[in-house]
Parts: C-alpha cells; structure tokens; sequence
C-alpha cells in the first residue's frame, strides 16, 4: 500500500507546483470556454438550422486550426531550446519558420473551402430531416464558413508569436490578447446577432463578424508588444526583413513539425468524420452533438491545462536524463487526473439535463442532447487519462510515435467503427457510447508504451 502511495501520490511541494503551472493556463482556457459557449447559445437562439450550421462550419476550421498548432509546436521544441541556450539568432530562425509555415497552412486551406465549401459542409447533413431545414443549415454553414477565411491569417500570426512568446517565458502577454479577443467577441455577439446600441441584428453573420474582430485583435496585440518590447527585441529584430532559414535548421524543423502536423490534421479530421457518421442516424443528431461538444469543452478544462503540466515535469526529466522521474511525474499527474475527472464527469453527468434548455431547439433534440452529455460524463475519466498518455508520449519527443499513438488510433479505429456500427443499424445511442469507451484501447495502449519506455528521447543531446 505504501508503495502503491508512493508511486501515484507527490508531496505538497509537487502539488503546489503543478497548480502553480495549471491555474493560469485553466483560467485562461475556462474564460475562452465559457464565452465559446455563451456564443453557442446565442446563436441557438436563432433556432436549430443556425446553430448546426454553424457548428459544421467551425468543425471544418478546427481542422485548419490544429494544422497550424501542429507546426508551431513543431518548431516551439526548437523555440524553447534556443531561449535556453542564449541563442537569439537560430531562435529568430525558429521564429520565422512558424511564421511562414502556418501562412501557408493557412494559403491551402483557404484554397480547400473557397473550391468546395458546399460538399464539405453537406457532408454533415446526409442523414433524415425535412429538406428545408437541411437546405437552410447548408446555407448558413457555407457563408459562415467562408466569411471566417478572412481571419485565417490572424490566427496564423497570433498563434505563432504567442508560441514564442511562451517558449521565452512570457505567458502574460498571450493570456492578455486572448482574454482582450474573447470579450471583444463576446460583446459584438450580443451587439450584432439580436441588434442591441442600434447596430443590424446579422444572426449568423454577426456571429462571423464579432469573431473576425477578436482574431485581429488578439493578432495585433502580440505583434505590436513583440516589435516594441524591450524583452523581445533580441530575437525580433530583423525578424520580418528577410525570408532566410538556414538549410539545416530547415530540415530539422521539418522533421518535428511535419508528423504533428500531420497528427492534428488528421486528429482534427477524425473528430470531424466521427461527427459526420453521428449525423447519419439524422438531423436531431447532428444537434444534438453540437450542444454536447460545447458543454463538454467547458468540463474539459479540468485536464486540457494537465497537458502544460506534463510537458514541463516530463521534458524537464527527460531533459536532465532523469528516465526514471519523468516516468515517476507521469504516474503522479495520471492520478491526479483520473482523480479529479471523475468528479468532473460526476457533475457533469448529474446536470445534463440543464444544458439543453440554454437553447431554442426541440423536444427530440434535447432529450438527445441530455443522453450525449451524461455518456461523456461518465467516460471523462477515461478520456483524459488518454490525454495525459498523449502529451506524456509527445514531450518524449518522439513526434512519429504521437501519430501512430493519437491520429491513427482515432482515424483507423474508432472512426472506423463508428461506421460500421452506423451501417450494421445499431441505435444511435449505443453507437455513441461504444465510441467514447474505446478510449480505454487508447489507455491500455498508452500505458504500455510508457511503461515500456521507447517514448523517450533526450532531443537536447
């Protein structure tokens, strides 16, 4: 027992530190969460057909998004070891490469949705429902959508100069443009969906619009304090007079970046797909999912911030050779997740019924609703147990490894066997349920593999 105690339980000093590290980055994902979804209940008070097309349409950008943090975490491996060394010139390099990478993300997957925004956004609407309803959805999903290209090169910059910024120490600044971005988007929620202060009431184009102005917000807050800062001059002066990267550095970076990119995309499109094989078993299913993934976004936050944690106690380990205490630091933070997901879960699934009544839809949809967000809150413990596996295995620094470990499992299994389960005519319910529970494969799989220790890679040597 002693022993048992020992291995999943630290001391004060442990737990300090952790919350130390947590409680910033959770105050910071909680605010962008909550007000995420207060957006979702605005919009879902313009009726069923608006917020499901726009829950289609940020479904697809979220693919866009974890693309670009693919490679800016990529290059923020390099980034943080630069800042460490001292060495300012290759950390600029680092800098620049993000820069332009995630502008050219953000280039192809522009060109992806101007060439087929209504097949991409019909895919989601292949199950039963009325055809005006489906017809209206589609309409308001592809201009959502196509109006929120304007703010992919925001987002581009603003993810990769808070990454450096990060990378360098300064988690301030970020958590400033992000917290400034998301009460702007708030506000002009309010303002230009329903037509307060005299403004137009745009619905869903307001929507798009209020959250437009927030990406360039916070876009031109990091930019503007990176160029003027004292603190930041010794790594972005001349950083946007030149396009060079020195070849070598070049294909490093490339090497990291590119299984992450890789993993996120797919990731990302694995989540989509699973979405899509839900709204086969019909519309009132598709909605249904919509307000789930909003609730449980919020609930999340509970062990999203532990992936910081982990990165930090783990790679510091690793980083020191200490094989033995970044496995030591992985046991300790996996119980100390497991342990507060199952209240997490608990509370979650205890108040499931509250959720729908936020929004203007029916019957059908929120007794749906309701079930989805009871089954999630049951398995959070699961799921973010596999979480903590995940950023376990990629502070190792083994970036193939997170592919095969996360995207492929997701896109290769579960998917897959959402599918079959679709095509088979198993009730949609079951289909939900088995899906989420196949996250235990994912920490049996996780689990093995960290115990057997080839996740870890001392990259500084």
């Amino acid at each position: 027992m002693k022993e048992l105690t020992k291995r999943f339980i630290g001391d004060r000093a442990f737990y300090r530190r952790v919350l130390a590290i947590t409680i910033p980055v959770m105050v910071q994902i909680g605010i962008t969460n909550f007000v995420n979804l207060l957006d979702n209940v605005m919009v879902g008070q313009l009726g069923t057909e608006a917020m499901t097309g726009v829950s289609i349409a940020n479904q697809l950008i979220t693919i866009f998004n974890l693309a670009v943090f693919g490679l800016v975490s990529g290059a923020g491996i390099f980034g943080a070891q630069f800042f460490g060394k001292g060495d300012m010139e290759n950390l600029r390099y680092s800098f620049r490469f993000k820069i332009i990478g995630s502008l050219l993300v953000c280039a192809l997957g522009a060109a992806v949705f101007l060439l087929f925004p209504e097949t991409l956004v019909s895919f989601y609407l292949k199950g039963e429902g009325s055809a005006e309803a489906i017809a209206e959805t589609l309409a308001i999903g592809k201009q959502y959508l196509l109006l929120l290209l304007i703010g992919f090169p925001a987002f581009a910059l603003s993810q990769s100069y808070c990454g450096t910024l990060r990378e360098t120490g300064n988690t301030v600044t970020p958590m400033i443009a992000s917290m400034a971005a998301v009460f702007i988007n708030l506000f002009l929620n309010y303002v230009l969906i329903f037509g307060h202060f005299g403004a137009p009431a745009l619905g869903t184009v307001g929507a798009a619009i209020a959250t437009l102005v927030a990406r360039y917000t916070e876009a031109l807050i990091v930019v503007f304090y990176t160029h003027r800062s004292k603190a930041c001059r010794a790594y972005a002066k001349g950083l946007l007079t030149s396009l060079m990267i020195p070849r070598r550095l070049l294909s490093s970076m490339l090497k990291k970046s590119l299984p992450l990119i890789t993993n996120e995309t797919l990731w990302a499109l694995g989540v989509s797909l699973l979405a899509q094989s839900y709204s086969l078993h019909g519309y009132s299913v598709m909605s249904a999912n919509s307000i789930c993934q909003t609730i449980y976004t919020v609930f999340a936050i509970a062990f999203s911030a532990l992936g910081t944690a982990v990165g930090i106690f783990v790679g510091q380990r690793l980083g020191a050779s200490d094989e033995k205490g970044a496995i030591d630091s992985f046991y300790k933070l996996a119980a100390f997740c497991i342990f507060i997901c199952i209240f997490v879960g608990g509370a979650m699934a205890l108040t499931a019924p509250l959720y729908p009544m936020l929004y203007k839809t029916d019957a059908e949809v929120s007794t749906l609703a309701t079930a989805f967000i009871r089954i999630v809150g049951f398995t959070i413990p699961l799921t973010g147990y596999a979480h903590i596996c995940y950023y376990t295995v990629r502070a190792g620094g083994r970036t193939m490894l997170t592919f095969l470990f996360d995207s492929f499992y997701v896109l290769g299994f579960v998917v897959t066997l959402s599918y079959a389960m679709t095509w088979l005519g198993v009730p949609i319910l079951a289909v939900f349920l088995i899906t989420h529970i196949s996250d235990l494969g994912k920490c049996i799989i996780g689990t093995l593999m960290i115990k057997s220790g080839i996740w870890m890679q001392n990259v500084t040597e």
